[in-house]
């Protein structure tokens, strides 16, 4: 991919595949590549029909997309929706951002194995057979024009820098993705694939948070602001062009990594 655009070094437009990628903070991250000229297979656990940001989005700047439905809970749905993006769009993807998550509300006392092993599934074995799939598609090659590479962003969270006892198992579901990252990029800085991260902190509030507790949270963050989609989308098309960076995290959280929460912001 060349800097600064969605485009291949063979001048085709390139491809990105977003998990997650068609609402929330997904949906802002393939709103960014969709501006930047990324044609997007966009993926949904059960359906992936685009939220209404990012269906103006995609009208507006007219590139191609297609949604792509799999449940990362099923062992192989990972390496069949790699396959199924191939198939449609006649190559695999330049980009893969594994943005899909699950983020479940239970502690030490509290959690389960099914709680472990459905997060484990889908914030970390998906992203890691998402990789093995499209390494191999590397291997096999054909689809790619000299000097074009593919890269791998990963989403992680601030949290991981200092963890509390608060969702447990998204935690470290998270903290072996984040483990993943950085065994992937040495494993495939030679096979023409980069893998880094983006870790943000608390950006699209749920239900949960009212904007009094926004503001406060604004307040605790190093950088007294919380961050905005639109910039984690920003990091996310960096690290998508920055062909010498590999293995790399960015936290994108206004300073929040630089220090520990006793719980999730949710209870602060």
């Amino acid at each position: 991919m060349t800097a600064g655009s969605g485009t291949a070094a063979d001048g085709a437009p390139a491809l990105a595949l977003v998990t997650g990628g068609h609402r929330r903070l997904g949906a802002r991250i393939a709103g960014a590549l969709a501006r930047a000229g990324y044609r997007l297979a966009l993926h949904g656990s059960h359906d992936a029909a685009p939220d209404a940001e990012l269906a103006r989005t995609l009208a507006e700047t007219g590139v191609e997309w297609r949604g792509f439905v799999a449940d990362f809970e099923q062992p192989e749905a990972a390496t069949a929706l790699m396959d199924a993006v191939a198939a449609h769009f006649g190559q695999g993807p330049d980009l893969l951002v594994n943005s899909a998550a699950i983020f479940g509300q239970d502690r030490l006392e509290s959690v389960t194995g099914v709680d472990m092993m459905r997060h484990h599934a889908i914030n970390c074995a998906a992203p890691v057979l998402l990789t093995r799939a499209m390494a191999a598609q590397a291997r096999a090659g054909g689809d790619r024009a000299p000097g074009r590479d593919r890269a791998i962003v990963n989403m992680l969270d601030q949290r991981l820098a200092n963890p509390h006892g608060d969702q447990l198992a998204y935690t470290l579901s998270k903290q072996a993705l984040a483990g993943f990252t950085h065994i992937a990029a040495r494993e495939l800085a030679g096979k023409g694939i980069r893998v880094n991260a983006v870790a943000p902190g608390l950006t699209i509030a749920t239900e949960h948070y009212d904007d009094a507790q926004m503001e406060r949270l604004s307040g605790m963050m190093p950088l007294r602001r919380l961050p905005d989609p639109s910039q984690i989308a920003e990091a996310v098309l960096y690290l998508a062009r920055a062909r010498a960076v590999t293995g790399q995290v960015i936290a994108v959280d206004g300073g929040a990594h630089m220090e520990s929460y006793a719980r999730d912001f949710m209870f602060l």
